[in-house]
């Protein structure tokens, strides 16, 4: 579609998100949490799992326990999360969404310069990457326990442009959640939502330079840009 927020300048990287952007992983997430919340008898829906969607773990942690109490086993349960989607994966991979592929090699053949900025670990980031066969479109990785500070805050982007060695106003984000697009716009990239779980707001489209279906129609998008 055509930019709601202002594109004044030429692309020469992009900066991808990974959960629900590149990879159906926050289905799997919310499958194995509901499953243990209604093991344990809490009051769980995918809705009460929207409001963890592009956050830190830490951030997580603070809204169950506001909203189960300050007795709820999060580290315990989030342990578990993780070890149950690693041998979900390990069994039947994992789902790429739809476009993926067409979109990097879209950048590659265009000699674009490729990140992937999210917050999940190193560790799940890497297995996810070579699990599906997309690590080698990648010339730099920031993850969780590279920044200090978690989107809404533009860190995990800013670094994402430095270490690939481009402007951030030459960087386009793509980005599935409300957090994400706030953090590329806050570092001055081109912003690119393919939303999953969450819905753009009234009070988001302004900084939203493309709204996609999926990540071929951006590729579109991109095009005339670079």
């Amino acid at each position: 579609m055509s930019p709601s927020a202002e594109v004044s300048t030429m692309i020469k990287a992009a900066v991808l998100d990974m959960d629900g952007l590149m990879f159906d992983t926050e289905t799997l997430v919310y499958e194995i949490w509901q499953d243990m919340m209604d093991r344990r008898g809490y009051d769980f829906s995918i809705e009460v799992y929207r409001h963890t969607v592009g956050k830190r773990k830490k951030e997580v942690e603070l809204f169950y326990l506001d909203r189960y109490g300050a007795d709820f086993p999060y580290w315990e349960l989030a342990d578990r999360c993780r070890s149950t989607y690693l041998d979900r994966i390990a069994e039947d991979g994992l789902r790429v969404m739809p476009g993926l592929f067409e979109l990097l090699d879209f950048l590659k053949e265009n000699r674009l310069k490729i990140a992937l900025a999210t917050s999940t670990s190193r560790r799940t980031s890497e297995l996810n990457l070579k699990i599906t066969g997309t690590a080698k479109y990648f010339d730099a990785l920031v993850c969780g326990e590279d920044v200090k500070n978690g989107k809404p805050d533009p860190e995990v982007f800013l670094t994402a442009a430095s270490r690939l060695g481009v402007a951030p106003e030459c960087c386009a984000a793509f980005e599935d959640s409300v957090n994400g697009i706030l953090s590329a716009y806050d570092a001055g990239m081109t912003t690119v939502m393919v939303p999953d779980y969450v819905q753009p707001t009234e009070e988001l489209l302004p900084k939203i330079s493309f709204l996609c279906g999926d990540l071929s129609e951006s590729v579109e998008c991109l095009r005339p840009l670079i």
